[in-house]
This record gives structure tokens, sequence and C-alpha cells, in this order.
């Protein structure tokens, strides 16, 4: 509600509870009672010393909290390897024949933020919702990000010009033996809120019509050119070393 019309209905039921004329308020505070009752009808704007003023000789208190908006998934914090990740993704995406849009900007009442990756298919009307993380901070907070992000998404695919008919979140994370670890440890949570993994995730990009639609979780490296490129985590039963110790590891290595 805007602040006038706040500070106008308080003006207005505090003095009537007082017992006091809008003159004998006016006189109080040094206006006019026609001044005092545009202040109630919100017809006019008092400037902060006419407002402090009015709160004095009504005894009330006030004060003005700003709060700046939620920011989250900013592209100015993107670092190397998450870049090298994104555009790793965007272009096997793109050579399957999907249209993609990278760092999509969202924004809801005080929260602001940025989708990694918005995948469309027209011919099955699919998109893929896609978070980027390149560590496994907090698995719980992810959730809730994506989970946002999906909200949006469907109002977003169509400001693209994208008609979905469904849509899927993905959460992909760096290749590592640090995420493989964290993925260890959050692994009931985990499985709860991704259940699907990188077989049936390949099928969604292969456009199988019978492919699991439910959230996803896979492991990628940007340095790689294997066809499958949709890695399958360590608890999921992969064998093979990670090819990145932690997110040091790939920095290092991805630097130029």
């Amino acid at each position: 509600m805007p602040l006038r019309i706040t500070f106008a209905r308080l003006c207005r039921e505090t003095r009537a509870r007082l017992g006091l004329t809008q003159q004998q308020l006016g006189e109080a505070v040094g206006v006019t009672r026609g001044y005092i009752a545009k202040v109630e009808s919100a017809k006019a704007n008092p400037t902060f010393a006419i407002a402090e003023r009015i709160a004095i000789a009504l005894d009330l208190e006030t004060d003005i909290v700003g709060r700046v908006p939620t920011v989250i998934g900013d592209p100015r914090q993107r670092d190397l390897v998450h870049a090298r990740c994104s555009g790793y993704t965007d272009r096997r995406l793109r050579t399957a024949g999907w249209l993609t849009r990278r760092e999509v900007e969202i924004r809801h009442a005080h929260s602001h933020g940025w989708i990694d990756l918005l995948a469309f298919d027209p011919a099955t009307g699919t998109l893929i919702i896609i978070e980027i993380k390149t560590r496994l901070d907090d698995v719980g907070a992810i959730e809730r990000q994506l989970g946002w992000y999906e909200r949006s998404a469907f109002e977003v695919a169509r400001r693209l010009g994208w008609h979905p008919r469904r849509a899927v979140g993905w959460l992909l994370v760096l290749a590592s033996d640090e995420v493989d670890v964290a993925i260890k440890q959050n692994k009931d949570l985990l499985e709860r809120a991704f259940p699907a993994r990188s077989r049936s995730m390949s099928a969604v990009v292969g456009c199988d019509p019978a492919a699991d639609l439910r959230r996803g979780l896979a492991m990628i490296d940007p340095s790689s050119k294997r066809t499958e490129w949709l890695r399958t985590t360590r608890v999921d039963g992969r064998r093979s070393p990670a090819p990145f110790r932690d997110y040091a590891d790939a920095a290092r290595r991805m630097s130029p």
C-alpha cells in the first residue's frame, strides 16, 4: 500500500480516537484544517518534517523501513567455471535441436533473479528449467530457488515466443569429487527433490515421449566431448573418478 495512504488512515483513526478535530490538529502542527483534511484523505503528500510534526501531535511512533530487493543468481557474480558449464550445456542442447536462452531475468515483488538456462523443444512443447551449480552447499536453498524459477518459467517462455505444454526443472552440477561427496551427504534429500537421473534426462533431450519428466539431477564436465554428456553421480553407480577434484582444481585447469 502506498505510504501516503497508510499514513492518511493512521492519522484519521488516531485523531478520532483521541477526540481531536482537524482544526485542533492543524493548529498543533502549524497547518490549516484543510491541509489536515487532505492528508487524511491521501490527497496531500506531506514532507517528512510535517509528517513528523503530525506524528508528535498524535503521539505516534513512526518508522520508515527500506528493504533492498532479494537478488538471486546475479549474472555479474558468475565465475569462469560456472560460465564454462553454462556455455557447455547450452551448446549441447542446441546441437540436439533445442531452442535455448541463457541468463533469463525474472522479477516478482521484491525478488529478482536469473534462470541459468531455459531450453525449449517446439515439437513436444517441453520446457527445461536448468539451474547450474559448481558447488553443492545448500540443497534446500537450491530446491526453493528452482521451485520459484519453475513457477515463473511458463510466463517467461511465452515472452520469448515459446508455447510450452509441459516443463521440468533440472539441477546440473560440476563433475567433481567435492560435489560427489556433497551428493552422498544429502542423498535422501536429493533423491526426493530430484528423482530423475542422467539416463532419463538424456531421454528428455532426445525427445523420447516416454521420458521421465520429474525433476532431475546430473553432473557435467565442460571439457568432455563424450556423446553422453549428462554424467551419472557416484551415488547413482558411476565407478570412474570425477574429472575434477574440486572447484579450485576446475578453476585452475579452465583458466586461460
